[in-house]
């Protein structure tokens, strides 16, 4: 039987691009309400992982379950649908639309009325979107831009653009959440706000899974951390043991990393 405190277990995961094997036999388990980091150097294979756990690429072998249930990462949608939902490190907002228009969006994975309810807009469909507009308000509230839910993405500022990312992807009710970098390009004030929002979410008895730059940020508030170089998995464990493995410091030292 599966564990069920288990939400993701990845192994044996390899990818290749042309003459570049890009990761070879990675694997990960995170647990319910962990923060779990994925560090390494700029080419160490930690985008590319992510874009296969969340279905952006095919991978050429891995087994794949979310909370105890096989899925196959070959789609975006599909993996939205099997309950991971992540952000980008390139902002991917509808620019033109409301901040609540954004959460809904994301909040239409899990709706019912399908396209017919959406073209004939019956009291099913009205009922059904009224309810999507409430829970996307108290999402907006939650990480802490209510205010801002009827100004254009694009008017919001950085720091803020980033929150309206995660209230999105809250919104698809996900077993897991999975952030890209999501301090790039903030200051320091920001990464505070959004390390506590990031604690918020954790204590909520969410699972996210933090690709991070910042090593600090990540030291900071992860449970546990793996880190990858040139596409293999080089360690595994709490924050502290990880700082300390030779083969971390290497990797980092010997690419000018921090």
């Amino acid at each position: 039987m599966a564990d069920t405190d288990t939400v993701l277990n990845v192994s044996g995961v390899s990818k290749r691009f042309g003459g570049l094997q890009a990761l070879s036999d990675v694997g990960i388990r995170i647990e319910r309400g962990q923060v779990y980091g994925l560090i390494g150097p700029n080419g160490a294979g930690k985008t590319t992982f992510f874009n296969v756990l969340t279905g952006l690429y095919t991978p050429d072998s891995g087994t794949f379950e979310l909370a105890g249930k096989p899925y196959k990462p070959h789609a975006v949608h599909e993996v939205a649908k099997a309950g991971i939902a992540r952000t980008f490190q390139n902002i991917r907002l509808f620019s033109d639309m409301t901040a609540i228009e954004n959460v809904m969006v994301g909040r239409h994975v899990r709706t019912h009325s399908g396209v017919f309810g959406a073209i004939f807009r019956g009291p099913g469909f009205k009922a059904e979107e009224a309810a999507i507009a409430k829970r996307g308000h108290e999402l907006l509230d939650y990480v802490g831009i209510g205010k801002f839910a009827d100004y254009k993405a694009r008017t919001l500022s950085y720091g803020d653009q980033r929150r309206l990312e995660i209230a999105r992807a809250l919104a698809t009710d996900p077993q897991l959440i999975a952030l890209d970098e999501p301090a790039a390009g903030m200051n320091a004030t920001e990464k505070v706000l959004l390390r506590e929002l990031i604690n918020r979410i954790r204590n909520d008895n969410r699972t996210i899974l933090l690709i991070e730059h910042d090593v600090k940020l990540v030291m900071g508030l992860c449970d546990r951390v793996t880190v990858l170089d040139y596409g293999k998995q080089i360690a595994e464990g709490t924050p502290a043991t990880v700082q300390k493995n030779e083969k971390v410091i290497e990797a980092y030292l010997g690419t000018g990393g921090h």
